[in-house]
């Protein structure tokens, strides 16, 4: 059985775009850069809340490297990935999260276990030492 022509073939992932070190882009640097024409981004403004450039006094966006770097990620999700519009955007909520979420410091992974119990008991030793320093020098 035969592969369809659409099926088999894969699309080539974008090569990687190096983001000049300046703090603004321009409309036009950021299209030039993410290879998309100025109307993607002004539409893809409206749809994903993370892409909210400032405008200059003079009423040009002024995209920031993390605004730049939303762009690539929106449009991979898009393009490479084949997300949807609203899919794109939960998965921009879901990886936001993922970032926000900090890690517990009681969730101690089972291999860390008995790290932590020698660290546990190194400090019982020094309130140990400490605890008898301080009856020693107020003569108990």
């Amino acid at each position: 059985m035969q592969k369809s022509a659409k099926t088999s073939a894969r699309k080539a992932p974008a090569p990687e775009v190096v983001i000049p070190d300046k703090l603004y882009f321009r409309i036009g640097e950021v299209g030039r850069l993410c290879g998309l024409p100025g109307y993607v981004l002004r539409f893809w403004e409206t749809e994903f809340s993370q892409l909210k450039p400032p405008k200059s006094s003079t009423g040009q966006r002024t995209y920031r490297r993390p605004d730049v770097e939303n762009v690539l990620r929106i449009k991979k999700l898009l393009y490479d990935e084949g997300f949807t519009i609203a899919g794109a955007r939960q998965q921009l909520k879901a990886e936001a999260k993922r970032k926000q979420t900090p890690l517990l410091p009681f969730a101690v992974p089972p291999a860390n276990l008995s790290e932590l119990k020698q660290v546990r008991q190194g400090l019982k030793e020094i309130l140990g030492i400490l605890g008898s320093h301080r009856h020693a020098a107020s003569g108990d």
